[in-house]
């Protein structure tokens, strides 16, 4: 074989294999851009945030629209997906107003923002994160939006992390960056030391009242704060990422149920008396529930088999009955209407 027809055979022979090798990353990116076989059914379509009797979450199913914003009816939650083109990591919407926490993998803390957008999702202002999306709650009202994030560490069972927590006016956009700047009032006395810590903010009806978890000194405290006095007031303790009850009696929460492990059980807490019973979920819950009405909690499980995907679970609040699964590959519920 003369050396011109070697050289002839051996760049077709690069250009098949290389046409090869494209042809299996694009068919292995196509398969990943595709739902998992016997998984929800997503489509692209409408949502707005005055849509009534439906539930908002954000998809965790594999395929095109993974971690958009998405909706099903109330009523038959396992249904067929409408998918929007928000994308968030914590999503949480209350009166035709919604915040989103974004986080960019391997982008700077400076990178990461929060969204103010209106009913349509239209972005109102965007705001830097100081880290990495935690919580995210909004007022019943729509005027007042929270988050926390993680400045270091990476989740609350980290022997070491320390989060922030910002409330934002979006009437007139004054942002309280830290709730560390706030008066902490404990057993009638103010309080200071270098180790406070906040997150999980829930907002009562007033536009003024809310309840957040302290750290400090190693405990966990339920704090009632004050926005327009800039103060917070322990109430309990061992509670954390309250959530308010709609009837406003009543405060869910993940209480810690062994010392020193990543080991929580959801706890509803009478805010009158201060009595508190678990739910019939015994699986460590590592969230900030959200009440779907007055008697049923939703709840986000690491999904079995997928460590990077979380279902969502309702039980009911009175600690009556058992769990049952909600929405497959889904968090940060919400409902509309």
């Amino acid at each position: 074989m003369t050396l011109s027809r070697r050289l002839l055979v051996l760049t077709a022979a690069v250009l098949l294999l290389g046409g090869l090798a494209t042809g299996l990353v694009l068919r292995a990116a196509d398969r990943a851009d595709q739902p998992q076989q016997g998984g929800p059914t997503v489509a692209a379509g409408s949502l707005t945030l005055t849509q009534q009797d439906r539930l908002t979450f954000l998809n965790a199913a594999q395929g095109p629209h993974r971690g958009a914003l998405a909706s099903v009816p109330a009523g038959t939650p396992q249904a067929a997906r409408t998918a929007s083109e928000l994308t968030c990591q914590r999503f949480h919407a209350a009166a035709g107003t919604g915040v989103c926490l974004r986080s960019t993998p391997g982008a700077l803390a400076q990178d990461n923002q929060a969204l103010i957008v209106d009913a349509d999702l239209r972005t109102r202002r965007s705001f830097p994160l100081a880290g990495t999306p935690s919580r995210a709650r909004v007022s019943p009202s729509g005027r007042f939006a929270a988050w926390t994030v993680f400045v270091s560490g990476e989740s609350y069972g980290s022997a070491f992390f320390s989060t922030r927590t910002s409330i934002l006016d979006t009437r007139d956009w004054r942002l309280e960056a830290s709730l560390e700047e706030f008066t902490v009032l404990m057993d009638g006395r103010e309080y200071r030391a270098a180790d406070v810590n906040f997150w999980g903010v829930t907002f009562a009806k007033d536009d003024d009242t809310f309840y957040a978890t302290l750290s400090t000194a190693g405990q966990t405290h339920l704090v009632k704060g004050s926005i327009s006095r800039r103060t917070v007031t322990t109430l309990a303790k061992n509670v954390e990422c309250p959530s308010l009850s709609p009837d406003e009696t009543r405060i869910a929460y993940k209480k810690r149920v062994r010392a020193g492990a990543s080991l929580w059980r959801e706890h509803v807490m009478d805010l009158g008396t201060l009595r508190e019973h678990p739910l019939a979920e015994k699986r460590s819950v590592d969230d900030q529930a959200a009440w779907l009405d007055d008697g049923t909690l939703a709840y986000a499980l690491p999904a079995e088999g997928a460590p990077d995907t979380t279902d969502l679970w309702t039980a009911p609040a009175d600690g009556s009955g058992t769990p049952r699964l909600l929405i497959p590959s889904a968090s940060s519920p919400t409902r509309l209407g």
